[in-house]
C-alpha cells in the first residue's frame, strides 16, 4: 500500500506524478529485421492530480512508455520517474506508486473477483485489516459477481475487474490503457463515473484511448505521440486552439441562386438554395462581421449553427504522414 513513508523527503508531494526526460527505447535487430525505435527522446511532465490523455496511432509507442513506467520494459536511455521516484534507482517504490489497467484481459479464469483482489493486495503487501476489497468491488459494480468465476464474466465486467485490481494498493497514479475497448455505453459511463471520483479525490489519471471524444471530455492535459516522438504536449484548450478554424452554417429566409456580392469576401458555400456555410479563421474574422454582411445583403437569419475544430481534427493533422513515412512502433 502506498504510505507516507514512501513519499519524497520531508513528505513534500511531487509537482509531477509522472516525469520522463529524453526517454528512449530501441529494440535490437532480429534476423533480417532492423533495430526498431519505439521511443525517441520522449520528455513528459504529468502534473500531480491531473487527468492526462496520452494519444497516438497504433504503434506510436504508448504501450512501450506505459510498460517502462510500470517496470515491465527496460529503457534504453533517458529517465522516468513515478511520484518522484526513479523507475530504476527506486524501482520498488516507483512500482508501488502506480496501478496499470492493461489493454489485454489477462485474468485467471478460475479465480473469483474477490479472490483476485485479495491475492493482488497480498502481492502488494497490503495488510488484511487495510484491504478495501468489498469497497472496490462495489465501486466498479461487481458486488453481485464477487464469488463468480472470472471466466463467466462478460468482457465489460472483466474490464472493470482489471480496474479494480489496479486499485487494491491505493496508488496515487492510475494508468488506463484503452479501458473502454469493448465496453458498452452504460458500463462505460459507470467506469468513467468511478474514475472521475478517484481523480477528484487526488488520484492522477493517465489515459490512453482511441475514443478521442472521451479524451476531449475527460482530460485536462493531452500529449500526442507519433512514431515514438512527442508531437504535442499541452493544456487541452491550448491544443484545441491550434487549429484556427471554425464553420458557421446559416439558414436564410429566401431562396438564393448564388451568394450575394456582399458575402463574396467570405467565400460562402450555398447549399439547398437557402443554407450558407462559412469557413473562416477566428483569429482573422469575427462572426459579427459575417452577420453584418448578411444584414447588408438584406438576408434574415432563420437558423444558425457553429462548428469548431475538435481533438480529432488536431490528432489527424499532427499524425498525418506522407506516403513514404514509416512507423517506429
Amino acid at each position: 500500500m502506498f504510505t507516507a513513508n514512501m513519499r519524497p523527503i520531508a513528505n513534500r508531494l511531487p509537482d509531477y506524478a509522472v516525469e520522463t526526460r529524453q526517454l528512449s527505447k530501441t529494440y535490437g535487430a532480429r534476423g533480417r529485421q532492423p533495430a526498431k525505435v519505439a521511443l525517441d527522446a520522449v520528455s513528459l511532465a504529468i502534473p500531480r492530480g491531473s487527468f492526462f490523455g496520452l494519444l497516438g496511432p497504433n504503434g506510436a509507442g504508448k504501450s512501450t512508455l506505459i510498460n517502462i513506467l510500470a517496470g515491465l520494459v527496460v529503457k534504453t536511455s533517458g529517465s522516468a520517474r513515478v511520484w518522484g521516484f526513479d523507475t530504476v534507482a527506486d524501482e520498488r517504490t516507483a512500482r508501488a506508486a502506480i496501478g496499470v489497467v492493461p489493454q489485454e484481459l489477462n485474468l485467471d479464469p478460475f479465480f473469483t473477483p474477490r479472490e483476485m483482489l485479495e491475492v493482488q493486495a497480498g502481492l502488494y503487501g497490503v495488510p488484511a485489516a487495510e484491504r478495501r476489497t468489498d469497497e472496490i468491488l462495489a465501486a466498479v459494480g461487481l458486488t453481485d459477481k464477487a464469488h463468480a468465476y472470472a471466466r463467466t464474466l462478460s468482457g465489460g465486467m472483466r474490464r472493470r475487474l482489471l480496474v479494480a485490481k489496479a486499485m487494491v494498493h491505493t496508488p496515487p497514479v492510475l494508468v488506463l490503457d484503452e479501458p473502454t475497448a469493448g465496453v458498452d455505453i452504460e458500463l462505460r459511463q459507470q467506469l468513467w463515473s468511478y474514475v472521475k471520483t478517484l481523480n477528484a479525490a487526488g488520484t492522477t489519471i493517465l489515459l490512453t484511448t482511441h475514443y478521442l471524444e472521451e479524451a476531449e471530455e475527460l482530460c485536462d492535459r493531452i500529449a500526442i505521440i507519433d512514431q515514438g516522438r512527442v508531437v504535442a504536449h499541452e493544456d487541452k484548450h491550448a491544443l484545441l486552439s491550434r487549429l484556427d478554424s471554425k464553420q458557421l452554417s446559416v439558414l436564410v429566409d429566401r431562396d438564393l441562386a448564388a451568394a450575394p456580392d456582399e458575402l463574396a469576401v467570405f467565400s460562402p458555400e450555398l447549399k439547398d438554395g437557402r443554407r450558407l456555410t462559412f469557413r473562416y479563421k477566428p483569429s482573422r474574422i469575427q462572426v459579427g462581421a459575417i452577420l453584418a454582411a448578411l444584414d447588408a445583403a438584406k438576408l434574415s437569419v432563420i437558423d444558425l449553427t457553429t462548428e469548431e475544430a475538435d481533438l480529432e481534427d488536431i490528432f489527424l493533422q499532427l499524425t498525418r504522414h506522407r506516403p513514404d513515412d514509416t512507423a517506429n512502433g
